[in-house]
């Protein structure tokens, strides 16, 4: 069976390289992909979105003429835009949800309206579409307090404020200088929680869920958890902060619930359900729900992930057939920590084109796997062309072990201003 995979970050680049391990798997293709993917399978210049009919049209065209029997969606933004409903109308199995229920991670203030008829435990919070609204509010509440983009920001659209100076800042950046564009239409503005952070993620096929590891994921771009909220500096799996009795809990009380809500609202959940938790005092609660893996979560799972890939895939790519009941996934009992190599100035602005060196290095050390995010080739370089450049995980006996041999390894790719969080992994560490 050939596969078509949607995207071209390291979570896809990932995907693709666990994908091409399964028995059942032909050939790959990309699109549009990046210098890792290059290797795995096959890149194609496949517009993507904006999600048009056109678009889904010339999927749909290359997908019958290379014999695609699996259309994988790896990022949000095709997810929200409706490609999965358009691919499937045109008779293409797709692994990702429909749009109705990408709304989740497309739309928080509607994300939070569902939870609480669901009775999902999560953080309370306020919705505004007015910014002077949102900056009376703020400068009322003393508390810290998370301002949020409402709409989809690459995982940046989130400020944590430590006063209401801070959150009145935030405010201003979202909704009145439109740092992140129309994401910035509405904000919440909610309860600061503490705690540990935990990401869930589960397969879903409409009807059965099946709970992948957890990991923890590292957002912030400084050491010490400090600086602005990036799509992600670094994760690692499994994580010791969740016992077996939480997750249960999670499952019970957060994710069955919240398909249950979806099912009620028409929607047929089919994909990927993943859960950024804040563990409190008070029990696990909602920080965001997302509708497909988690970049950078998906390269650790990738690597510790024994079972069949493509299989789990197919048993969720058609609503309705309620296949993940046979589906068994095994995982290798090593810790995984991925590490992600950044351009200078990331979460702000950087400079592309910046040559790469050291990749066969760091790939060839042992137990290290590199995955390409911001990378193309030109020519027989491979040269940067994103924030997030490379991500590199490492398996170890434990996690400090796993982490040293990141670090090791990014420390092997050179380019201009690349640099990475050391630190990953030290909230249990230390």
């Amino acid at each position: 069976m050939n596969v078509l995979v949607i995207g071209g970050g390291g979570r896809e680049h990932a995907l693709g390289w666990k994908l091409k391990q399964s028995k059942q798997c032909g050939k790959i293709y990309f699109a549009p992909g990046n210098a890792g993917t290059a290797a795995v399978g096959e890149n194609v210049d496949l517009a993507i979105e904006p999600v048009t009919q056109k678009v889904a049209d010339d999927i749909a065209y290359f997908a019958r003429h290379h014999k695609i029997g699996l259309v994988v969606i790896g990022p949000e933004d095709p997810l929200s835009g409706g490609l999965a409903d358009k691919l499937r109308v045109l008779d293409l199995r797709v692994f990702g949800p429909n749009q109705a229920g990408a709304r989740l991670e497309a739309d928080k203030a509607w994300a939070k309206k569902l939870m609480r008829s669901a009775a999902v435990p999560t953080a309370e919070a306020q919705t505004f579409t007015d910014a002077q609204a949102a900056l009376r509010y703020v400068r009322e509440h003393e508390t810290p307090v998370v301002v949020k983009a409402a709409g989809l920001a690459k995982g940046k659209g989130v400020v944590v404020c430590d006063d209401a100076e801070q959150a009145e800042r935030a405010v201003q950046r979202i909704m009145v200088d439109r740092e992140f564009g129309e994401a910035g239409d509405t904000v919440i503005v909610e309860e600061r929680l503490t705690g540990q952070e935990v990401s869930i993620l589960a397969l879903c096929d409409g009807r059965n869920i099946y709970v992948l590891e957890p990991s923890q994921d590292h957002k912030q771009v400084g050491e010490g958890d400090t600086g602005p909220n990036t799509g992600g500096m670094g994760a690692y799996t499994p994580t010791p902060v969740l016992d077996e009795k939480t997750l249960v809990l999670i499952e019970r009380e957060v994710l069955v619930p919240t398909l249950d809500a979806l099912r009620r609202e028409g929607v047929e959940y089919a994909g990927v359900l993943y859960a950024g938790l804040m563990l409190t005092p008070g029990g696990p609660k909602v920080l965001e729900f997302n509708c497909r893996f988690g970049d950078p979560e998906c390269q650790p799972l990738m690597v510790r992930m024994k079972g069949d890939l493509l299989a789990a895939m197919l048993a969720c790519s058609e609503p309705g057939r309620y296949g993940l009941g046979d589906v068994d996934l095994r995982w290798d009992q090593r810790v995984a920590c991925c590490v992600v190599k950044c351009s200078g100035g990331y979460p702000g602005s950087y400079e592309n084109g910046k040559p790469i060196t050291g990749l066969d290095s760091a790939a060839q050390m042992e137990d290290v796997s590199v995955f390409h995010a911001g990378t193309k080739l030109n020519g027989d370089r491979v040269v940067t062309t994103g924030g997030r450049v490379i991500s590199v995980v490492a398996l170890g006996k434990d996690l400090r072990e796993a982490r040293d041999k990141a670090n090791a390894a990014c420390d092997l790719i050179q380019f201009e201003g690349g640099f990475i969080r050391r630190d990953i992994g030290d909230r249990v560490l230390t």
